[in-house]
């Protein structure tokens, strides 16, 4: 038994006629009956009852037409299933962010990810750069988007955008009065709230590079793992946070952004994955992600 055989033995018993189902499957009639006939031989049983006025279906036919039907159905769902997945228009996905991209990129590509292939499960978990590293190499993690430079040479890392650092500044400082830019000079004598180096040692560096740039070293006087966390504390009176941009989409009583002097210092914002990485799905969400973000800031060089 074959699955040509089944088909012709389906359309034949759906037009009760060798003739129209000969004209439906594009076959002449003497080999569809040849075929038909082999499968009754096969199976040990009539399938059709033959008559000049056409073909009718025996009660073990009846019987074998409503399985087969089926079957076929199920396969040509299958089929269908299996090329929706390896076009990546179903399947699940688990994505590691940190906070930022929650502030800036990652909302308009999701919204965009999920109209064009809504048969995808997105699946979100935010995370520390470190952290997602620790999550993707243990297979619990698809991808992530995380903070560049990144020390990692199994993970591929993709830059989709670059965010010049501002000043988190208390409410009520002199230096958060007003719009203007601020100096970073002026902060030599001021306390810092900076996440620790473990968890993103390419912001740490930068915040580092740029006081040092300025003259000075930061007194750093609080770590806190998450950029919710600095800005809360920069809204206590704390002390003063360097930040990217997207952050002060994270409006909170208390916290006055500033830009700074001069040509600030940028962080990468990018995708990171595995480099062996050729699933269907991860590919499509990378590529919505760099679209959005080339649309929303331009290309990332």
């Amino acid at each position: 038994m074959d699955l040509r055989q089944l088909k012709y033995f389906i359309a034949v018993a759906e037009e009760r006629s060798f003739s129209r189902a000969a004209l439906r499957l594009h076959v002449s009639q003497p080999p569809l009956s040849t075929q038909l006939k082999a499968l009754e031989d096969e199976l040990g049983v009539r399938l059709l009852d033959r008559t000049n006025r056409g073909v009718s279906l025996t009660a073990a036919g009846q019987v074998f037409f409503d399985e087969m039907r089926a079957v076929l159905a199920r396969l040509e769902r299958g089929k269908e299933m299996a090329r929706n997945a390896g076009r990546g228009d179903v399947g699940t996905l688990s994505i590691g962010f940190v906070s930022i991209a929650d502030y800036g990129i990652l909302p308009p590509a999701l919204k965009e990810f999920r109209s064009l292939y809504p048969g995808v499960e997105v699946h979100l978990h935010e995370l520390t750069t470190d952290a997602q590293v620790r999550e993707i190499r243990a297979a619990r993690l698809d991808l992530g988007i995380g903070l560049g430079p990144l020390d990692a040479p199994d993970l591929h890392f993709e830059a989709v955008a670059q965010e010049q650092l501002m000043l988190a500044a208390p409410t009520g400082h002199r230096l958060s009065r007003g719009d203007k830019a601020v100096d970073l000079k002026t902060l030599a004598n001021e306390s810092f709230i900076i996440p620790p180096r473990d968890i993103a040692p390419g912001l740490f560096d930068l915040i580092i590079g740029e006081c040092r740039a300025a003259g000075f070293a930061p007194r750093i006087t609080q770590q806190a793992r998450q950029m919710q966390t600095v800005i809360s504390l920069v809204a206590c009176g704390m002390g003063f946070a360097l930040v990217p941009a997207s952050v002060q989409n994270l409006r909170r009583q208390g916290v006055q952004y500033r830009p700074l002097q001069g040509a600030a210092a940028a962080i990468e914002l990018g995708i990171l994955r595995p480099r062996d990485d050729d699933d269907p799905v991860s590919r499509n969400f990378v590529e919505t992600l760099l679209r959005v973000a080339q649309t929303a800031n331009g290309p990332t060089g």
